[in-house]
């Protein structure tokens, strides 16, 4: 395969600027440019590199193979229909996005013949927790998750934390119990709450992110955690992507499909 040429949504962000770094230093693989809605305009840096505020203006500039977004909900929707019009594959990790809008971009990916990968989280260590609670689950009756991450992180429960959630209770055929506190104290303490799945989100500095699955059955607890430490663990997930994208013409969610794993 010939090399592949990489842009980068949320070029000024700390993940899209992580993100740029991986790319310099993967093999079969270089870096042309990105767009940050806080790009000044349209430029070519003293690299050759082309950066503009929009995508669409970074395309009459350089024309990628792949963009990757790392952005927020809204930009996230906006990279993949954006790329997918313009014939350009896309590998997105925003978060927020909802099925249906997952679903109308799958159409449109699939009409135009155009790869995109989206998932709400790129470490490898944190799919494969994804595909062991599944395979977990139908052993339990009941089940929490624990969730932190930086302070800068705007949403709330974290995108992984629902995909850990909903890999959950495919693993069984019903919901999880739930016990309910006659009298809480302080208002939501007992966290948010999706097929009995109790989900608490903790947001602080010094943390990147952080997910906690405790299972409970009678005598017993289990209880599975993956951290990632820095930015860097997601990016081997990330250039997997970017490799498998290639060989798509539609949109596959998930980085469990990339690896082979049943999430």
């Amino acid at each position: 395969m010939s090399e592949i040429t990489v842009a980068v949504n949320g070029a000024l962000g700390r993940m899209g600027q992580t993100v740029q770094s991986a790319v310099r230093r993967e093999s079969g693989m270089r870096l042309v440019g990105g767009a940050d809605p806080l790009a000044d305009g349209s430029i070519v840096d003293a690299d050759g590199l082309a950066f503009a505020d929009s995508l669409e203006s970074l395309f009459v500039v350089v024309k990628p193979d792949v963009v990757v977004d790392f952005s927020n909900a809204s930009g996230g929707e906006y990279a993949m229909r954006t790329c997918i019009a313009h014939g350009v594959r896309c590998v997105s990790g925003s978060t927020g996005i909802t099925e249906g809008t997952l679903s109308e971009i799958g159409s449109s990916a699939a009409d135009a013949g155009v790869g995109v990968i989206s998932a709400s989280n790129f470490a490898l260590g944190c799919v494969v927790l994804m595909h062991l609670v599944k395979q977990a689950s139908g052993h339990f009756a009941y089940a929490d998750i624990i969730e932190s991450h930086h302070e800068q992180k705007v949403d709330a429960p974290s995108g992984t934390a629902l995909s850990i959630a909903r890999a959950m209770l495919d693993g069984r055929s019903e919901d999880f119990a739930q016990t309910h506190t006659d009298l809480e104290l302080l208002s939501g303490t007992r966290g948010g709450s999706t097929g009995g799945i109790n989900i608490h989100s903790a947001r602080m500095p010094g943390r990147v992110a952080r997910h906690e699955v405790v299972f409970g059955a009678e005598g017993q607890t289990l209880t599975l955690i993956h951290d990632s430490t820095s930015r860097d663990s997601f990016m081997p997930g990330v250039m997997l992507a970017v490799r498998r994208v290639m060989e798509l013409d539609d949109l596959m969610v998930g980085l469990g499909s990339v690896l082979g794993l049943d999430v």
